[in-house]
């Protein structure tokens, strides 16, 4: 999977499209939504069903204080991903994903992506997200929580 890579610091960046052929095409990679709580039940999350796996949920920082969190890289190590298999971050818009994807990359994954477009992506000519682009807006699968 080619992917656009800003920063020697972590894989590279994917579309949300991009990351969504990945997931179906390699059953060892893995989704970990960096969002907040609060993002999850509000707005929603990824529905990997049709990939048979669920999206793995590991705050990055936490609501409302937004502290990084401290225990992130152990958390997200729960869900058993491969450190050499893709491992893919997402967060509203790319930037705590992007944050998330260098830190396991530090911890050893090999293949840490950042989502760039996010779950929302970025803002449309009326200041709203979710349709200019991002999982949302690519018509991807998603469900509330």
């Amino acid at each position: 999977m080619p992917a656009d890579n800003p920063s020697p610091d972590y894989a590279g960046d994917l579309s949300a499209d991009e990351a969504w052929a990945l997931l179906k095409g390699d059953p060892k990679a893995r989704l970990i939504d960096v969002r907040t709580s609060a993002e999850w039940n509000f707005v929603g999350i990824p529905d990997l069903r049709e990939v048979g796996r669920e999206a793995e949920l590991v705050e990055w920082q936490s609501y409302p204080t937004m502290q990084v969190n401290p225990a992130f890289a152990a958390q997200a190590e729960q869900g058993g991903a491969d450190r050499n298999a893709p491992v893919l971050f997402l967060c509203r818009s790319g930037a705590r994903s992007r944050a998330a994807a260098i830190a396991m990359t530090r911890a050893g994954y090999t293949r840490a992506y950042n989502i760039a477009d996010g779950f929302e992506g970025d803002l449309d000519a009326t200041r709203q997200r979710g349709h200019k682009n991002g999982w949302k807006a690519s018509g991807l699968p998603w469900k509330q929580t």
